[in-house]
């Protein structure tokens, strides 16, 4: 499933990652560079195995099931958190 960031949720590159601001909520959001890298396959329109082995070719000692659980996890966070919605 690919995603989108809610229309009202600004992103922003760090040297370290991203940061999102909820608008709406006023709250901040940093992601490290493995939750940028999933978050940015997912909006370009990655499904979650693609993004996975883009974290696997990011990460060559990442195994190919925590990139899977790292994708699955960081997807959950960010859909609970109301910073993205399926597109």
């Amino acid at each position: 499933m690919s995603l989108a960031l809610r229309p009202d949720v600004c992103a922003t590159d760090t040297p370290d990652g991203m940061v999102l601001l909820d608008e709406v909520t006023g709250r901040y959001w940093q992601l490290n560079r493995t939750a940028a890298l999933v978050l940015r396959s997912l909006i370009d329109g990655a499904e979650p195995p693609d993004t996975a082995r883009a974290l696997c070719a990011a990460y060559p000692r990442l195994t190919a099931e925590r990139a899977d659980a790292d994708t699955a996890s960081i997807t959950r966070a960010l859909t609970e958190a109301r910073l993205v919605v399926p597109r």
